[in-house]
């Protein structure tokens, strides 16, 4: 049986905690918060458990983790021109940075048991880019245009990761994912799956014999197998992909000793042996400790193309780790986590973006969701653990030949590989529809125009540019060309964009345009770390959360004061010779709350800007006009 450790109840009564299921019901407020209630837990958040198992239990997680970390490279690095000897190299450089990553979102980020890694919603951009710069520009060797292309990826990594950062800091990051509809979301996280079809079974076919036999290994080990224990684990739900994956490698490497390709064709060797990738010579000659450090591959290379290609899976990327957050502090039996907790989770995903870039390592940087399954499964949701899985990330990205080891894997092998994870991301996107209205023309059309669009568009920019040495947008700005050919390329920029379109254009009747549940929580008014239970978790190590707040929160307040009268002259209320709602807070008000106002005769009443206060009797028609008449308002920042 799977421990049920999925209970976030904090004492409330049964209304509640159906409203709680139902994503309508936010967290109590800081001063109400009760202990949280952990069924089936067996460590929490801020638990420690005793070293060995520490050990034990973080080994675990590093491993959990391996198959999706190790995949990115395996696909990016060959596209990008890359040999197999770079190819290793980048494996141990995204170990490493996962190790850095995950260290500081559990320090100073959510603080949950949270696992950072390389992000599969920067795959279409990256190919997107290095096909861009294949098509453009011509190069000596693969290995010369592999440091190219990384350096531009570098840059755009990096750039995009700091206009994340800024968002995210101003919480605009954050209420800008809270408006998108489901639609939309199911849309830009299925297309990052479905639009890398042809790294599946056209790699596949390539070795049959080899490429089914790991899709069917994982299918039976994730699905059919996931409950079966041994001592006691649950080996084969914790580790379907390792074992899959191990288990055909094996017998690829089985059958390439024993000679069984050694008449094949030069194509077959290369898609079913475990020498294609030269296995012999690649392990003993790489080194057993290499340093990852910044500048390994050159200096980065900002470009515009690169920034905004980059940045459009930085949304994805974000709305799979907030679910992530979400998730682990339930089943962790934590209390859920505040907006303010949120935000800074997002901009230390922003900094884990920045280290990811520095370092290249060809992906941005986001929470796994892997290690918050085996949160479901195990009941262990230390924080400590996790960060034992992160030395464990950051030691075998020293070991050279470990990543040589990777690296070995025959392209039949990666196919059948990807062929399941992809298509996983998908249905997971898809999961996002489940309080849709999938009647309603307006929804059906929307999602169908999204999918499409995001399929079609970026393959005829590909072939146009594969055909003419240049995009289809060719203006007299190289700049421009470059950002928009790259941004058309990238299928969740352009699902994204396309949905956005339709979403906020066309009508919809009530019920048709929903949100998730996660969108409708609301934090109330309280500080959650002035609560000893609440900070405990999610404040900052050594107590330092409540002594930053007493330090910046008056300086903040008073930021906020001053941009709200900055921005107060652009709430105007009408055109023409009417006044701004402004004026509201810069008149003084006369003994009976008119002022008038010199050479216009409107009487304007004067209250704080944003107030709701009702015009008096007193104004004048004119007056009550002006104040019912609808103005912007600063809510959205």
């Amino acid at each position: 049986m799977l421990p049920e450790g999925d209970s976030s109840s904090q004492g409330k009564s049964s209304e509640e905690e159906s409203k709680m299921e139902a994503g309508q019901q936010g967290p109590p407020q800081a001063a109400e918060s009760k202990p949280v209630e952990r069924t089936g837990v067996l460590y929490g958040v801020t638990d420690r458990p005793p070293w060995l198992l520490t050990l034990v239990l973080g080994l675990q997680t590093f491993l959990t983790m391996l198959g999706s970390t190790v995949m990115i490279p395996l696909l990016l690095v060959p596209a990008m021109g890359g040999t197999t000897q770079d190819k290793a190299d980048v494996v141990c450089t995204c170990f490493f940075a996962s190790g850095i990553n995950t260290l500081l979102q559990t320090l100073l980020g959510a603080r949950l048991p949270i696992v950072q890694g390389g992000s599969f919603a920067y795959i279409s951009p990256v190919l997107a880019v290095a096909a861009q710069i294949q098509a453009s520009q011509t190069f000596e060797t693969g290995h010369d245009r592999f440091l190219y292309t990384m350096r531009t990826l570098q840059g755009g990594i990096i750039g995009s990761a700091l206009i994340a950062l800024g968002l995210a800091l101003f919480n605009i990051f954050l209420w800008m994912l809270k408006h998108l509809s489901p639609i939309t979301i199911a849309v830009n996280i299925s297309i990052l799956g479905l639009s890398l079809y042809s790294a599946g079974w056209p790699t596949v076919g390539q070795c049959v014999q080899l490429g089914m036999p790991v899709m069917a290994l994982i299918i039976l080990f994730a699905f059919h197998m996931r409950r079966v224990r041994i001592f006691g684990w649950p080996v084969f739900g914790l580790f379907p992909v390792l074992l899959g994956l191990g288990l055909s490698w094996l017998y690829a490497y089985i059958f390439t000793v024993a000679g069984v390709y050694d008449n094949a064709s030069a194509d077959t060797q290369k898609a079913c042996t475990t020498s294609q990738s030269n296995f012999d010579n690649i392990i003993s000659e790489a080194p057993w400790i290499r340093f990852p450090y910044p500048g390994q591959w050159g200096a980065p290379i900002f470009t515009s193309a690169g920034v905004f290609t980059m940045f459009a899976a930085v949304i994805p990327a974000a709305l799979e780790s907030i679910g992530d957050y979400y998730a682990a502090a339930r089943l962790g039996g934590a209390p859920q986590p505040h907006e303010e907790v949120i935000s800074r989770a997002l901009a230390v995903e922003s900094v884990c973006c920045v280290v990811s870039g520095v370092l290249g390592t060809t992906s941005g940087s986001t929470a796994y969701a892997e290690n918050v399954g085996a949160i479901s499964v195990t009941g262990v949701a230390s924080r400590r653990v996790t960060m034992t899985g992160a030395v464990f990330m950051l030691f075998f990205g020293l070991i050279g030949k470990f990543g040589a080891l990777w690296a070995s894997i025959p392209q039949a092998l990666i196919g059948g590989l990807f062929t399941v994870m992809f298509a996983l991301i998908a249905g997971v996107g898809f999961s996002n529809l489940e309080g849709v209205d999938l009647r309603s023309e307006r929804n059906i059309f929307i999602l169908g125009f999204g999918l499409y669009c995001g399929l079609s568009v970026p393959d005829y920019f590909n072939s146009y540019t594969t055909q003419n040495g240049h995009g289809p947008v060719n203006t007299g700005s190289t700049s421009f060309n470059n950002v928009m050919n790259s941004i058309f390329e990238t299928p969740a920029a352009v699902a994204l964009m396309a949905c956005l379109l339709l979403d906020l254009t066309i009508p919809s009747a009530p019920g048709e345009r929903t949100r998730e549940a996660w969108q409708e929580q609301s934090d109330g008014d309280g500080k959650w770390w002035e609560d000893p239970e609440v900070e405990k978790i999610y404040g900052w190590p050594l107590g330092l959360t409540p002594k930053w707040r007493r330090l910046v929160d008056p300086y903040k307040a008073a930021a906020w004061k001053l941009l709200q009268r900055c921005l107060g002259p652009l709430r105007c209320g009408g055109s023409g010779g009417r006044r701004c709602a402004c004026w509201r807070w810069r008149r003084q008000a006369s003994d009976d709350g008119v002022a008038d106002s010199a050479g216009a005769g409107a009487g304007i009443e004067v209250v704080h800007a944003g107030s709701s206060a009702a015009p008096s009797a007193a104004l004048s028609a004119r007056a009550r006009t002006e104040l019912e008449t609808p103005v912007h308002t600063l809510s959205a920042l």
